[in-house]
């Protein structure tokens, strides 16, 4: 099993992920949709991909997929970041532990991520998210508060 090593000594997030690797699509796939490029995002999935947010329904296919992408992720609606805490392959399969950031206009929030992929002749065949409900509200609130005054909404790590 390859493990990226810690954060402080990744490539850096803007050079260019290696495709033909299943770590480098996850990579190029996760940062598609922090660039608002759904189109880029959706060429690196498999057309029967199965996306599931743990607790959440079940997502089958890339038509799904990009109908959900195309309406959500955009500058005036939603904006997404992800911090990499680790990175960790074996064979087809990546795992990311990260802090996901999502954004709407003024209001963020920032909450822990499992996340586990995988990747068949290039592609996301499966993508499945786990986070914790409890964190997720904690950081809604923080981002509430954030609203009203900035310092008191969770930093992004690395920030």
């Amino acid at each position: 099993m390859e493990t990226t090593p810690p954060p402080e000594q990744t490539p850096h997030p803007k050079d260019p992920p290696d495709l033909t690797d299943p770590t480098g699509v996850v990579l190029a796939f996760l940062r598609a949709f922090e660039e608002y490029d759904a189109e880029a995002a959706l060429a690196l999935v498999d057309e029967d991909i199965v996306y599931t947010n743990v607790s959440l329904p079940t997502v089958y296919g890339r038509p799904r997929l990009a109908e959900l992408t195309r309406r959500a992720l955009r500058p005036d609606r939603l904006g997404f970041r992800a911090h990499l805490n680790y990175v960790a392959a074996d064979g087809d399969v990546v795992l990311t532990d990260r802090v996901d950031e999502l954004r709407v206009r003024r209001f963020v929030i920032r909450f822990w991520v499992y996340g586990r992929f995988v990747v068949r002749d290039g592609r996301i065949a499966l993508w499945r998210d786990s986070f914790d409900w409890f964190d997720v509200t904690v950081a809604a609130l923080r981002g509430l508060a954030g609203l009203l005054s900035p310092g008191l909404n969770r930093r992004m790590p690395g920030d």
